[in-house]
């Protein structure tokens, strides 16, 4: 392979990974979600809720554990709360940034 095409096939690379590097969404942006609390850790902070689609972070329904944006927001909850709630993904942690209940 001579020195343009190997360049250009960096470059290709290189552009072709860019959408990956956006910044994330900024919290406020992502739509609610509804789901379920099943499980409540304030010490640590973390939330278990099984949810619908999560068009923002590419998922379908599961049930899953989140880190709670700030533990505090978790004290008003408990399992079996039918909920809407935000998440994103915080620097390679999936964290729930705002929980209403559901209507």
């Amino acid at each position: 392979m001579n020195r343009h095409a190997f360049l250009a096939l960096c470059a290709s690379l290189v552009f072709s990974a860019l959408p990956a590097l956006a910044a994330p969404e900024a919290p406020e942006t992502v739509t609610p979600t509804d789901g379920v609390i099943r499980k409540l850790n304030r010490a640590s902070g973390s939330i278990t809720i099984t949810h619908g689609e999560l068009p923002n972070l590419h998922m379908g329904p599961m049930t899953m554990s989140f880190k709670a944006k700030d533990p505090a927001m978790l004290k008003k909850w408990k399992e079996g709360d039918k909920i809407r709630f935000r998440a994103v993904d915080a620097k390679g942690v999936l964290t729930v940034t705002s929980i209403e209940a559901a209507k």
